[in-house]
């Protein structure tokens, strides 16, 4: 389906594109879609025209180089959105409106996980999507410091507290995981 995108074979794209089982009309967002928006682009193709993609990002010079590609590929369907995840109803996308959510190394880059899931959660319809991957608690070579990783098995005893049905656990990468939710 896609090259792996980014200059990156940590992360299968075509993986993660399979689990949320995107397609054409699906509005979704990439929260924390950070620089380059890889999954933003390949995504916008997938919804098509009748589709929306949200680029969510803190990061504003990240939003303006993913609104200009898209200017240049055509991709009237993205949609960038500066927001800060970690406050609740912070981010301009309406309350159960979304298909598909996805925080792809995100977590772990915060110290308040729950408030950026609870924000994450807020915006996805009953029985939409919520993919999370992130950085497996292993050594490895390079990525962010153990102790910033995420505890996956925190977040699957969570996730029915916050409203979330886990769906599948699935391997992304050798140093990702990844799992996808359904909002009850």
């Amino acid at each position: 389906m896609f090259s792996n995108v980014g200059g990156s074979a940590l992360i299968d794209v075509n993986i993660i594109f399979e689990k949320s089982s995107i397609k054409e009309g699906d509005k979704i967002a990439d929260l924390g879609c950070g620089r380059g928006g890889f999954f933003v682009f390949p995504a916008a193709k997938i919804v098509g025209k009748r589709g929306i993609v949200y680029a969510v990002d803190i990061l504003k010079n990240v939003l303006s180089e993913i609104k200009r590609q898209a200017k240049e590929e055509n991709l009237n369907n993205i949609v960038t959105i500066w927001s800060d995840l970690e406050i609740f109803g912070a981010t301009q996308i309406d309350s159960n409106s979304l298909d598909i959510a996805f925080l792809i190394n995100t977590l772990h880059q915060s110290k308040k996980k729950v408030e950026i899931l609870r924000e994450s959660i807020r915006m996805v319809k009953k029985e939409g999507k919520l993919l999370i991957v992130d950085w497996k608690k292993i050594a490895a070579p390079f990525g962010p410091p153990s102790e910033t990783k995420v505890n996956k098995e925190a977040l699957k005893i969570a996730a029915p507290k916050l409203g979330l049905h886990l769906e599948e656990e699935f391997e992304v990468g050798q140093y990702h995981f990844g799992l996808n939710f359904t909002k009850m």
